[in-house]
This record gives C-alpha cells, sequence and structure tokens, in this order.
C-alpha cells in the first residue's frame, strides 16, 4: 500500500518563563491510502500540535513529514488542494445560511457550485441549508465543519473530533459517511474521544502520550498485542459468591466483584481457577475471557488506566490481592 501521510522523529519545543516544554519528542506516523486511520491521545499528549504543524500551523523543531509523497511545509502549497481539514472548533459567521458560506469557500477555493449541494446533502444539511449558522446547534456546526473540509474532494481528510455535539444518529451517520468515503478512495485520519467509535470505524490506529508514539498498526493487531488476561466467572445458582472469592483471593488472585459473577484480573492459567473451586465442592457455570478492547488498550498505553476494581463492588474484607505464583 502507499503511504498518504508520514511523519518520522518529529519533535516540536515550547519555551516560556516556566522552562521548556517538549510537545513533541521524536513522534512517528504513517497513514497508508484509502484507510480510515485513528489517531488518538489524551489530552496534552501532542495530538493537536501534531496536526497543526503538519498543516504549517506551527513550524517544528526537527523531524521529516510527508503529505501524498511530498516533503512539508517545503511543499505544502503543492498539495494544500487535495488535503480536506478541520483541527480544533471551526469558526463561522454567525448570519449566513451554510449555503452561502460553503459558497464563499468555494468560490475562494476555485470549486465548481455543484460541489455545494453535494457536501451539504453528504453531511444531511440540505433541509437546513438556508438557516443562518447561528441557529445551528453544536452538531450542526461540525457537519458544517466536515463539509467545508469536503469541498475540494480532498484525497486527504483530516478530521479532529468529528462527532463532537453529534447525537446517537448523527454519531452513527458520521461513522457511515467516513467508511463511504474511504471506500470510495479517498483517506481519512480522524482524531476522536469516543474510542468505541474508533474501534468500529477506522482500519488502523496511531496512540501518542507524552509526544511520543505508543502503538500503530491495524486495529485488530493493536487489540491481539494487548490481550487482557482477565476472566469472567460465573458460579452455580445459590452459591455464595463471597467465599469463591475468599478462596481465590486467599491463593493470589485479583478479584473484582459484580453482582452476579466475578472477574479475575490476572488469571494467566484459568485452569486453576476451577481446580481450586472444585476442590471446595464450588462449581463453575461460566468462564469466558474478557476481551480487550480499544479503550482499554488505550487506558494502559496512555497512563490513565483506571485502578483495579473501580467502579466495581469490591469486597476488600476477603484477604490479600496478586503473590507470586498465581496464574503460573
Amino acid at each position: 500500500m502507499t503511504a498518504v501521510l508520514e511523519i518520522a522523529g518529529l519533535q516540536k519545543t515550547y519555551r516560556s518563563r516556566k522552562g521548556t516544554r517538549r510537545a513533541l519528542d521524536g513522534f512517528d506516523m504513517t497513514v497508508e491510502a484509502g484507510q480510515v486511520h485513528g489517531f488518538l491521545g489524551p489530552n496534552g499528549s501532542g495530538k493537536t500540535t501534531t496536526l497543526r504543524t503538519l498543516l504549517g500551523l506551527i513550524r517544528p523543531n526537527g523531524g521529516r513529514m510527508a503529505i501524498l509523497g511530498r516533503e512539508v511545509p517545503e511543499n505544502l502549497a503543492e498539495v494544500a488542494g487535495q488535503v480536506g481539514a478541520i483541527v480544533e472548533s471551526p469558526q463561522f459567521f454567525a448570519n449566513f445560511s451554510a449555503q452561502d458560506t460553503l459558497s464563499l469557500l468555494a468560490e475562494a477555493g476555485g470549486v465548481r457550485k455543484e460541489r455545494v449541494v453535494a457536501v451539504l446533502e453528504l453531511v444531511g444539511l440540505r433541509d437546513r441549508a438556508k438557516d443562518r449558522v447561528k441557529t445551528y446547534s453544536l452538531g450542526m456546526k461540525q457537519r458544517l465543519a466536515v463539509a467545508s473540509a469536503l469541498l475540494k474532494e480532498p484525497r486527504l481528510l483530516i478530521l479532529d473530533e468529528p462527532a463532537n455535539g453529534l447525537d446517537p444518529g448523527g454519531i452513527r451517520e458520521m461513522r457511515t459517511l467516513m467508511r463511504t468515503l474511504a471506500e470510495s478512495g479517498m483517506t481519512v485520519v480522524l482524531s476522536s474521544h469516543i474510542l468505541g467509535e474508533i474501534q468500529l470505524i477506522c482500519d488502523s490506529v496511531t496512540i501518542i502520550s507524552a509526544g511520543r508514539r505508543v502503538a500503530a498498526g491495524s486495529v485488530a493487531d493493536v487489540l491481539a498485542s494487548h490481550t487482557s488476561a482477565s476472566v469472567k466467572v460465573r458460579l452455580e445458582p445459590g452459591v455464595d459468591l463471597r467465599t469463591a472469592v475468599e478462596l481465590l483471593r486467599a491463593n493470589g488472585a485479583q478479584v473484582t466483584v459484580d453482582h452476579d459473577h466475578f472477574t479475575v484480573g490476572n488469571a494467566g492459567n484459568p485452569a486453576q481457577i476451577t481446580r481450586i473451586l472444585a476442590e471446595r465442592e464450588i462449581y463453575v457455570s461460566e468462564l469466558s475471557p474478557v476481551a480487550a478492547d480499544l479503550e482499554s488498550v488505550f487506558l494502559q498505553l496512555t497512563g490513565t488506566a483506571p485502578v483495579e476494581g473501580q467502579n466495581r463492588q469490591v469486597d476488600e474484607s476477603a484477604g490479600a490481592t496478586a503473590v507470586g505464583g498465581w496464574g503460573q
């Protein structure tokens, strides 16, 4: 596959009275043609700085960037007409309609007028095209921003939080639009905090933390490389969970309890769970692996994972947590 976007060793340092801060510290990213690529990172990770640097809005301190095979920012003027982008919150003239706004942008960019009608249809604003932007909800303004980025029929589309302000139906429509664009040959780079959507829509992802890449690859590969060692355990009806939990914790298991089952978080050898319980005539009716999802992998890689058992009912009266030897 051909790389539409390449970033290697990107560096950006900010200096202030408080000292020096490295927003980007040798960051790398590659996006192949025709993909929907998720660009993920917590607040302050360098995600927006990367996008702004790529688009020539910030000057980097080092590294290499290329769009459509052309080095940028040196050759940005040559490829700008093939790139559509939304970075951070878009701003529009409140008293203009969506149609007026897009018509002005089309005229300034040398885009045929028929394209205005087409993009309004694509983002679901056709029926509100003549209403003033000040009457729009946040989600509708976000749709208008996406429409403006699509005017030039770009080969590369960069969207920063395009689902911001959308209701569940709107998010699903945006998901469908992104997939349709990719199937037509467009490459989409999508930044979002809605990680469940990223997992559904994206072919590949790059995760950034503290200015560095911490994971990259297809969604399936990233998830597979961080397979959860947790298993969900459900007992036969009528069995007291407390007894089973105490027994497993006494053997070094990390256990979190829900109302009708519990999860063992360090189950390297799940058969050990059934053996320990069966010795006390406690029998398991369900023992199933807890599949890793993109949200849990993201939290783990970026150092923002919740404490084990957080937001769950945990029986703290029952013995120790993990000790050496469990799951071996």
